[in-house]
């Protein structure tokens, strides 16, 4: 079977950790920075980092129209954490930031605190279990009718505001669009989430 043309955005985050688990799941991985390198991809990651430095990226590449027209057009994209927050709907707690409107869901951002209260936990996702790394990450407030969740948060420590992280929402797809809250790119042998997008992209 061909292997399909994904790119990751490599303007920030873990590009490289991206590229090598989407090799990794049967993908033809390539990084994007111009408008024609998007051009020739059959699929986009948004990887993670600081999400407003990201949408400022955008603009300074000029990627941020050729990106909302590719995703309105249907071409499946995937973030994680940042990208997640990205790819949102709505915001909250993000300022001024501009999101591309291609999921749709409210996104709360640093929603597990700040980064000393990074952790790992086994998920459940999509039927099967993947290993998760949550570094000041954001989680899905709200889901609109066409979203299906793909995974929630396990019980573990309060996080900000005393709120307990047990069921909160961490992955999310829409169509080709998917979502997590997650980093599963640094988790070396893990690509469970990178092959279902492999999957979602061929399937279109």
């Amino acid at each position: 079977m061909a292997r399909p043309e994904i790119g990751v955005l490599a303007l920030q985050g873990g590009v490289d950790e991206h590229l090598a688990a989407l090799e990794r799941s049967g993908a033809d991985p390539r990084p994007v920075r111009r408008p024609e390198e998007l051009a020739a991809v059959r699929g986009l990651v948004l990887p993670g980092g600081e999400s407003t430095t990201a949408a400022r990226l955008l603009d300074a590449f000029d990627l941020t129209a050729a990106l909302q027209e590719r995703l309105a057009g249907g071409m499946p994209a995937y973030g994680s954490c940042a990208g997640m927050i990205l790819l949102a709907s709505e915001v909250l707690g993000g300022g001024a930031l501009r999101p591309l409107g291609a999921l749709d869901v409210s996104v709360r951002r640093n929603a597990f605190g700040r980064q000393v209260d990074s952790f790992e936990a086994d998920l459940e996702f999509a039927g099967d279990v993947v290993r998760a790394v949550f570094i000041r990450a954001p989680w899905v407030e709200r889901v609109g009718a066409g979203v299906r969740v793909l995974a929630t948060a396990p019980a573990g420590p309060q996080v900000a505001d005393d709120v307990d992280r047990a069921g909160r929402i961490v992955a999310v797809q829409q169509g080709p669009v998917l979502a997590t809250a997650f980093h599963p790119e640094l988790v070396g042998g893990d690509e469970l989430v990178h092959r279902h997008f492999v999957q979602i992209v061929r399937a279109r």
